[in-house]
């Protein structure tokens, strides 16, 4: 499968929810031709380099695709688009093109069956509530509760203000419960950090 990249500073995560100012002709192509066939496009986080100009010098070999679902003319005048996290997939192989618009040849990865949340899950559940309270997220239609353990640790992933190695650790875990795991354990060391 082959799949235009937008290399970004963030991590985007299935089912969730990212505003995007389209302003580079590449990228106006790119989402121009996206619009057309009804397709998405794959979000990857830059590792080195910058999001504007050169292409990126390396991005996570792991990504998350992006789906189309509304589009609007900015204030400014540049494109604003909202994308919804759609399948993970991991790149196989990458070539810039002379516009510098990157494609790859992606692998889905698989998704495991979605399991319900438990009672172990109740304060994780109860930090994505407080979070869909913020303004930031609120202003993303982004809802607070969750339907599954997956749904659950996409969002929190995505919303909590972990290193973009560990949001790429996490979007490349193929076991939801593994991941509310890593999330546990990565909240309990936020709140020790802000404790101390």
């Amino acid at each position: 499968m082959t799949l235009p990249l937008f290399p970004l500073h963030t991590v985007l995560f299935p089912g969730c929810l990212l505003d995007l100012q389209i302003f580079e002709a590449r990228y106006l192509d790119m989402i121009s031709r996206c619009m057309k066939q009804g397709e998405g496009f794959g979000v990857v986080c830059i590792v080195e380099g910058d999001e504007v100009g050169e292409a990126a010098e390396r991005v996570a070999q792991i990504g998350c695709e992006a789906r189309i679902t509304d589009f609007q003319q900015r204030p400014n005048g540049l494109l604003g688009i909202r994308v919804q996290g759609g399948r993970r997939f991991r790149v196989k192989q990458a070539q810039v093109l002379p516009d510098k618009l990157t494609l790859a040849q992606v692998e889905w990865l698989e998704e495991q069956p979605d399991l319900p949340l438990g009672e172990e899950h109740a304060d994780l559940l109860a930090l994505l509530g407080a979070l869909a309270e913020h303004p930031m997220v609120a202003s993303l239609d982004m809802e607070g509760g969750a339907g599954s353990q997956a749904e659950l640790a996409d969002k929190l992933g995505y919303l909590l203000p972990f290193s973009a190695e560990q949001k790429i650790a996490l979007l490349a875990e193929p076991d939801a419960a593994q991941r509310l795991g890593m999330l546990q354990a990565w909240v309990e060391t936020l709140q020790d950090d802000g404790a101390a």
